[in-house]
């Protein structure tokens, strides 16, 4: 047991390592408040060869140029939101972890939705259309049929 909570606690410390690693100390501001900010941006932006990673954590060369990148635009006095746009307009909004809601990908926030209002509207049409069909009446002779299988399967 005290294995296996070594194990899990050296695994903890590795993964919350690798992530701080990223940031190499030569890219840290000397200002805290700066700093700060530079590591909330870096966390918003994916970097462009892990894609699933932010800048923040990602140890690739591409993703170290856009932490330096966005440190310089903070030492020149940019607000966050200009940081943010000035990445966007070099590397296109593919660059954002967290997508923009605009009128281009309208379609794209709003499709699970719309899947499954279509869905709900599928399954009552069909649920009501089983519910409105009706057992439809014997005729005559089918009612006498039925009465002779049933009076044989009895003498039977």
């Amino acid at each position: 047991m005290k294995v296996l909570r070594l194990a899990f606690a050296l695994f903890a410390l590795a993964f919350v390592m690798s992530s701080a690693m990223a940031v190499e100390p030569d890219e840290v501001l000397e200002d805290p408040v700066l700093e700060e900010r530079a590591r909330d941006l870096s966390a918003q932006l994916r970097c462009m060869v892990c894609q699933n990673q932010s800048i923040d954590d990602s140890n690739a060369e591409l993703a170290r140029d856009l932490r330096v990148l966005v440190r310089e635009r903070l030492v020149e006095g940019d607000t966050d939101k200009e940081v943010i746009d000035y990445v966007v307009d070099r590397y296109g909004e593919f660059v954002l972890l967290k997508p923009r809601f605009s009128l281009n990908n309208a379609l794209l926030w709003s499709a699970p939705f719309i899947l499954l209002l279509v869905g709900l509207l599928l399954a009552f049409t069909t649920l009501g259309s089983h519910r409105k069909s009706k057992a439809v009446a014997l005729s005559k002779e089918e009612e006498e049929r039925l009465e002779r299988i049933l009076q044989e399967r009895q003498d039977n």
